[in-house]
């Protein structure tokens, strides 16, 4: 064991050489430790709010095909303009979902429940709807290819407002009163915003009149027995003629039928199923009762759009481990071939003396190793502050590029009017995700620094071998008389 006495007699006596190579291995493994801490704290979030989400499925109408006929019938149009120049251009009709079919969807097994989705568009009577005016220009309503006959107010007609997308992420929260329950179907009770109200002076008991945007108007009166808060401010629903957010109340889904006219169809049903792993069994025999005019969309074939932020957070940890790894390798190894070009001397003379190249090596790797543990301690100190900001910054980015690519994407498409409050659904889900992932939280683990440890001992070991390995193919008199 007499190469061990000496690694720590040289590591004393070259105690200026020792502080320096520890300095530069522990700022090795403080960026190892913060790449590690990154990835395992956003493979956990992943995981969490995966589970947390649950698995949903969707049923509504298939939007592709439905823009294939609007453009079969353009074409149609088009070749029958010979003939009537003042043709109309052709519209999209997007089909509902009859309400007997969606209860026999939810008869089948692995369905824990649903939630029914209306929607439905009216005009404020009596009171102001809350109006958005920017400073870029235009005004009024119906821009981004918004039809002639949308009102000011939407109406979201849902099952449960607790069920209801805003409301489950914490978008929307109920301040007054209550929110739309089962026991609500078939009346008249709303859940307003509360800017809604406040402009309008009103208050849970209130009644508002709103009317619908035919021709032939009716008026419905309707009873205020919620307000919530919406925490998604209107600048970030679009453009200058979007309608606000705080002009969408809520009311049960039949009556959202009523104003459109068609009690026995709603617009779409989210499933909520029971068993994740029975998804696919589910959507095959739901297919079956459903025609082709509409889709089956499962949560997670939006998840990995909605995780994407981690799956981007977790590669570039990841890449962090292997360049930082790879570079400080490079960085010890000709630190050590230095080191040793320095003590051809001293290592000629143990050779000489019959001292063993094994033996030598084990010193070599000592005297770094011994250095590898205070920098492992060092690392543990400072590795979860590093990984924290980093993870931070790094989440923050990818959030916020994942954002604006969604919006972005939300409006690109080819005309016509997607159901009310789709779109808003979409960048809700996206807040919600950010909102999860945003609390990256990056702790130290003994499985961290076991990984850090391990990956330490690798990367001396390659130092120690690609730095001693041409000093070791002389024999002991040829590095002496070259001293």
């Amino acid at each position: 064991m007499d190469f061990i006495k000496r690694a720590g007699l040289y590591l004393r006596q070259k105690i200026g050489r020792t502080a320096l190579i520890t300095l530069v291995m522990s700022a090795i493994m403080i960026f190892v430790l913060a790449g590690i801490i990154i990835q395992s704290a956003a493979i956990q979030a992943t995981n969490s709010a995966k589970n947390s989400a649950g698995t949903t499925v969707t049923l509504s109408a298939d939007r592709e095909k439905a823009f294939a006929s609007m453009r079969k019938s353009q074409s149609s149009s088009s070749s029958s303009s010979s003939s009537s120049s003042n043709a109309a251009p052709a519209a999209i009709t997007m089909p509902s979902v009859k309400i007997k079919t969606a209860e026999k969807i939810a008869a089948l097994s692995n369905v824990a429940g649903y939630q029914y989705s209306n929607s439905a568009s009216v005009n404020a009577s009596g009171f102001s709807a809350v109006t958005t005016s920017s400073s870029s220009g235009g005004g009024g309503q119906g821009g981004f290819g918004g039809s002639s006959n949308s009102g000011d107010i939407t109406i979201s007609g849902v099952s449960t407002t607790a069920a209801e997308t805003n409301f489950k992420s914490k978008s929307y929260k109920i301040t007054s009163g209550r929110g739309i329950t089962a026991a609500d179907k078939n009346t008249n009770n709303v859940v307003i915003e509360s800017e809604l109200a406040t402009s309008n002076s009103l208050k849970v008991g209130s009644t508002i009149k709103v009317k619908t945007t035919d021709d032939d108007a009716k008026t419905y009166t309707l009873n205020v027995v919620g307000i919530y808060k919406a925490k998604t401010s209107s600048s970030s629903q679009g453009g200058p003629n979007m309608s606000d957010p705080s002009n969408t109340i809520y009311t049960s889904y039949t009556f959202a039928g009523t104003v459109n006219g068609d009690t026995t169809s709603v617009t779409s049903v989210v499933y909520t199923l029971t068993d994740s792993s029975k998804e696919k069994a589910f959507t095959k025999q739901a297919k079956k009762l459903i025609s082709s005019s509409f889709s089956l969309t499962s949560s997670s074939e939006t998840y990995a759009l909605l995780m994407k932020p981690m799956k981007n957070v977790q590669s570039f940890a990841n890449k962090i481990v292997w360049i930082v790894g790879i570079a400080g390798t490079i960085i010890l190894a000709l630190i050590t071939v230095l080191m040793i070009r320095e003590r051809r001397h001293e290592i000629g003379v143990l050779m000489a003396l019959g001292e063993s190249k094994f033996k030598i090596v084990l010193q070599l790797f000592s005297e770094l190793f011994a250095v590898l543990v205070l920098s492992l301690v060092i690392a543990g100190v400072a590795g979860n502050f590093v990984g924290s900001a980093v993870g931070k910054q790094l989440v923050s980015q990818q959030t916020t590029a994942t954002q604006s690519t969604s919006t972005g994407a939300g409006f690109g498409g080819g005309g016509g009017s997607a159901p009310s409050g789709a779109g808003r659904s979409g960048q809700t889900s996206m807040t919600a995700s950010g909102s999860q992932v945003s609390n990256l939280k990056t702790k130290i683990s003994a499985k961290s620094m076991a990984e850090l440890g391990g990956l330490g001992l690798g990367i001396i070991a390659i130092a120690v071998v690609a730095g001693s390995t041409p000093i070791f193919r002389l024999k002991p008199k040829k590095i002496l008389s070259n001293e």
